[in-house]
């Protein structure tokens, strides 16, 4: 089922908000400029700091966008600009009624901790396919002028801006920045997969039909025969074929035990899932 516009805005909102906290109470105060626009908007917090990170990042994102329409011609979704502009904004409003301090002065605990957080917010925001940053643009600015894979342009950048953190905050808080741009792009794919994993299922069975009804009618899934001979048998057989989450599958497996325990089942880890039912393959 389609999840509608409200509960995807919800959800990236939700994501803003840990992206939000994991900067205000673990980066900032302790000098982590973890690339990306709100780590230049850290950098220069720290040597204008009557330019609160929130307004700072609020510009640059919009001075990017800018940039983007003139240069890239870039056209960028609703959820994306909603995402990177409220992400400054929520910013901005912790800063101004919350007046954050570091949970933790231990850079390698805010490191972790804030890395943790933030991951999980970036995986929230690019599972419902929006961007939190503007250096993306950047990035994608220099694989249009300098022929750079986009990977690598994104390294480039968040170097350059832990290069500038270095010379701001010294050499051992930017190799801890380095630290959490690393950490964060391994965490954000492992979490993402996470939210997309479902199980594929193969299943021989006398009960079949039943079973396929069950898929059908009570979990709201589609499924499919696929003819098969059994090579010991030498008979002609049906294969149902299935995928399913992980609810859905305890359920499933619960009905077969009633209808049919002596099922043969096979059961696959699958880490994204496009089309009907799923994901709209022509947001990917």
């Amino acid at each position: 089922m389609k999840k509608s516009k409200f509960r995807e805005y919800l959800i990236i909102t939700f994501g803003i908000i840990l992206v939000a906290l994991s900067i205000e109470y673990f980066y900032a105060p302790n000098n982590i400029a973890a690339g990306g626009v709100t780590g230049i908007a850290i950098i220069i917090n720290a040597v204008i700091p009557s330019f609160s990170i929130g307004v700072v990042s609020f510009i640059l994102n919009g001075l990017l966008f800018i940039v983007a329409l003139i240069f890239i011609d870039g056209k960028f979704g609703v959820k994306t600009i909603y995402a990177s502009l409220g992400l400054s904004v929520i910013i901005w409003a912790i800063e101004r009624f919350l007046k954050p301090v570091a949970i933790t002065n231990d850079l390698m605990m805010a490191t972790i901790f804030g890395t943790l957080i933030s991951a999980f917010g970036m995986a929230i925001i690019f599972n419902e396919n929006a961007s939190t940053g503007g250096t993306d643009i950047l990035a994608k600015m220099l694989n249009i002028f300098f022929h750079l894979d986009i990977g690598k342009s994104l390294l480039v950048v968040d170097f350059v801006i832990t290069l500038a953190s270095a010379f701001v905050f010294g050499v051992d808080v930017a190799l801890y920045s380095m630290l959490s741009i690393i950490l964060l792009g391994l965490i954000v794919d492992r979490v993402i997969e996470g939210f997309n994993a479902c199980k594929s299922i193969f299943i021989i069975s006398k009960s079949n039909y039943e079973i396929s009804r069950y898929i059908i009618d009570t979990l709201d899934r589609g499924c499919t025969f696929i003819n098969g001979v059994g090579a010991f048998t030498e008979k002609e057989t049906n294969i149902l074929y299935a995928v399913l989450s992980r609810n859905q599958f305890i359920k499933l497996k619960k009905f077969i035990k009633d209808v049919d325990p002596d099922a043969f089942i096979t059961v696959g880890e699958v880490h994204e899932v496009l089309g009907e039912g799923f994901n709209d393959i022509k947001q990917h």
